[in-house]
């Protein structure tokens, strides 16, 4: 297999996930013995986001490079950013060092493409959300997306980084992404980008109105699949 570079999320809980989902497919679809060859830097992000919901990029962007280029120095062939926000400043991480990245965007966009998607509705960050960093590269995939509703990107904002990213998931959280997808539903989206982590805490992927793609569980297939080259 080839060696994956991890870069942890914006909490410990992408990073588990992301860990877990590689390991559990490469065994289903490789060797059910096997365990991935990875090296994960697991950063502290907590800081770079203030009171106010802003981000510190500068610092952001030095911080995840040189992660980037010390998993590469470690030996890892692929790198991915286990954070869909971090993705803001890919294109300055990818310029930093020799070792591809692999785009959580890019990995959704072909899988929604493949499956005949054209419509479809985006949550997650603030960030995410409402920058055309995310969207443009679904948009190159002729995939239309409903405009962010501003009510539902704060609901987003606190659920995620008030509630989710301190452990708390609540019934109210639920109801909420519940009541978004019916309103996305008859918007004409045919499908829901979750485009964030935490909230496969309180989003059932298997049960909703519209189809859900997790952005997280296709980015650590799309990652798999590249370790044991299929």
């Amino acid at each position: 297999m080839r060696k994956l570079g991890l870069i942890g999320g914006m909490s410990w809980v992408s990073t588990r996930t992301y860990y877990d989902r590689i390991n559990r497919y490469i065994r289903r679809h490789h060797d059910p013995r096997a365990t991935a060859p990875m090296v994960i830097e697991s950063l502290d992000l907590s800081r770079i986001r203030n009171d106010n919901g802003e981000y510190d990029w500068e610092a952001t962007t030095r911080m995840v490079g040189e992660a980037a280029q010390r998993l590469s120095d470690a030996g890892a062939e692929k790198l991915i950013i286990g954070a869909n926000v971090l993705h803001r400043i890919y294109p300055e991480v990818e310029g930093m060092v020799e070792t591809p990245l692999l785009h959580i965007a890019e990995c959704v966009g072909d899988r929604m493409a493949a499956d005949g998607i054209q419509t479809a509705a985006l949550i997650g960050t603030r960030s995410v959300m409402t920058e055309s960093y995310f969207r443009r590269r679904l948009v190159a995939r002729d995939i239309d997306l409903l405009p962010p509703r501003m009510q539902d990107v704060d609901t987003l904002e606190h659920i995620i980084f008030d509630e989710l990213m301190v452990g708390k998931a609540s019934r109210d959280a639920e109801r909420a992404l519940r009541s978004m997808f019916t309103d996305f539903s008859k918007e004409g989206a045919q499908a829901v980008i979750m485009a964030n982590t935490e909230l496969e805490q309180v989003v059932d992927v298997d049960a909703n109105v519209l189809p859900i793609y997790d952005c997280t569980a296709i980015h650590a297939e799309c990652a798999a699949k590249w370790m044991i080259g299929t």
